[in-house]
């Protein structure tokens, strides 16, 4: 009788390496560390599903000796993936793509039953990491250097300068849990095709994803210790990684409480932060009210709130205010919460039920300071249903903190003046939008907001990153995007030659008239 349970019961034979096969049924995954797959002394943490709390794997809780081991795998091997040929490493990617494919129904499942997203989001994160994977060659334009010539300057005639792009060495890669596979993906790709090595550490809620992907490219030919990854709780074992000497650079994702203790323990390296966001979409009086009310929600519930460029907060002027929240609130009831691997599932639950309890205060905190709860606002375990709330008071938690849950805010404002001054005040500095028909409005407002980015007519997503994205403020250091995280991850090394001594250099022009 097969006995596989939890994610093991989705997962064909390719990824039979990645775990054994507990007593009870329940997958038990490994670290991948140097290339093997292997286990840790440390013992073992749950994976439960958010969606009913059953066990669907269980995971190695790394320790220090595993962070010791990949240290010293990356220092023997990682280098590898610098004497591939870039146009080999493209191909490696190519080939992992194909095998994402094959395996998409899988991953999608697994996505599912470890972290509570709908199948629909779970196939859409795994189609954007194949998109992924397809863009390398574009994304590999940026590793370009540039020629320099000297004789534009006076002190450098005679001399010429090239301007090439290196790898930074090592770089730690801490994704969070709202997309397991995306962001992770997000940060591997980019750092590999540049000729880096990586140590990824995925988020303890959800971490099976990742080590799936670490399986595809592995099969695709990422030579060994290019690519580690270790799984286990925060705290000492995260901090490890990114303190090490020997790591170059790190990149992170995740809320900024945690980023901001990330940027004071790694000492001096390189660093990208995506951290956390409050994104604001301001409708004004001239806007497709059909338009921004659809957007607006769909910016607010996709992936059940969970993501660092939804939309939070609805700044709308006056004389269309109660107009956009009947519509808001008729185009919320629209979605459908439940089971998440239900195709018509549109939410499912929050990441785990500390999230939605969280969530949950903010909430009430909002209504016994004055605010109008105008649909949802009750909890069911990690589920958080689809919720708005109007006239809320500024003094509110949730206009200030993220909300990271399925909850719309929507102030009235009596013109863009007064949008654009309570908009400006939240520490995030991540997304935010504006509707508006009218063109000198739209570039007011884009202008005016002291964000990474802007979205006209829409709701802000980051995709796959062809545009790039990043934060200020609060919300991080860095871009991220096609081609933009390429920069991030290498850096400019500068060589000069002196032509002269080949006969080769020009000569000053008024100084040989002189003579």
């Amino acid at each position: 009788m097969d006995n596989k349970k939890g994610v093991a019961a989705i997962l064909g034979e390719f990824f039979s390496p990645t775990y054994t096969l507990a007593e009870d049924g329940i997958p038990e995954f490994k670290l991948f560390i140097g290339g093997q797959w292997v286990e840790s002394d440390g013992g073992l943490q749950t994976v439960d599903s958010p969606h009913d709390g059953t066990i669907v794997a269980r995971v190695q809780s790394g320790t220090l000796n595993d962070v010791e081991s990949t240290m010293k795998a990356v220092s023997t091997y990682g280098k590898k993936i610098r004497d591939i040929p870039a146009i080999d490493r493209i191909l490696i990617f190519q080939k992992a793509r194909d095998l994402l494919k094959q395996h998409k129904e899988e991953i999608a499942k697994a996505l599912v039953l470890e972290g509570g997203k709908t199948i629909r989001s779970a196939s859409g994160e795994v189609e954007a990491t194949m998109q992924r994977l397809m863009l390398t060659m574009e994304e590999a334009r940026k590793i370009y250097g540039e020629y320099i010539p000297g004789d534009w300057s006076e002190d450098t005639v005679g001399k010429m300068g090239l301007a090439i792009r290196e790898p930074e060495g090592v770089i730690a890669a801490i994704s969070p849990f709202n997309y397991p596979l995306y962001i992770a993906s997000a940060k591997i790709i980019p750092a590999l095709l540049s000729g880096n090595s990586v140590i990824a550490k995925p988020a303890s809620d959800d971490p099976v994803a990742l080590l799936l992907f670490a399986r595809v490219l592995q099969e695709a030919g990422i030579p060994a210790g290019a690519l580690n990854v270790i799984t286990g709780s925060g705290g000492k074992l995260g901090d490890a990684i990114v303190s090490d000497e020997r790591v170059n650079m790190v990149t992170f994702t995740g809320s900024t409480d945690v980023g901001v203790h990330v940027n004071n323990v790694m000492g001096m390296k390189k660093r990208h932060l995506e951290l956390g966001g409050k994104g604001i979409a301001i409708v004004l009086k001239d806007a497709d009210i059909n338009l921004a009310a659809r957007k607006v929600v769909e910016g607010n519930l996709s992936n059940a709130g969970q993501r660092c460029d939804a939309v939070a907060t609805v700044l709308v002027e006056d004389e269309v205010s109660d107009a956009l929240i009947q519509k808001i609130v008729d185009e919320e009831k629209k979605w459908v919460m439940g089971d998440p691997m239900d195709p018509h599932s549109d939410l499912g639950p929050l990441i785990n039920e500390g999230a939605a309890k969280r969530v949950e205060d903010l909430v009430n905190d909002a209504v016994e300071r004055g605010a109008k709860l105008l649909l949802g606002g009750h909890r069911n375990g990690c589920y958080f249903e689809p919720t708005v709330l109007a006239d809320v008071p500024l003094n509110s938690k949730i206009v200030n903190e993220e909300t990271f849950g399925p909850v719309l805010v929507v102030i009235r404002v009596k013109n863009d003046e007064e949008a654009l001054e309570i908009a400006t005040k939240p520490k995030y500095g991540l997304d935010s939008c504006v509707f508006t028909n009218n063109f000198y409005s739209m570039w007011k407002v884009a202008k005016r907001l002291d964000v990474g980015e802007v979205t006209i007519n829409d709701n802000p997503k980051h995709g796959v990153g062809y545009f790039p994205f990043g934060g200020k403020k609060a919300s991080g250091l860095g871009r991220e995007g096609i081609g933009y995280s390429i920069d991030e991850m290498t850096h400019l090394k500068t060589i000069v030659f002196n032509l002269e001594v080949g006969g080769l250099g020009k000569r000053r022009f008024v100084e040989d008239n002189k003579a």
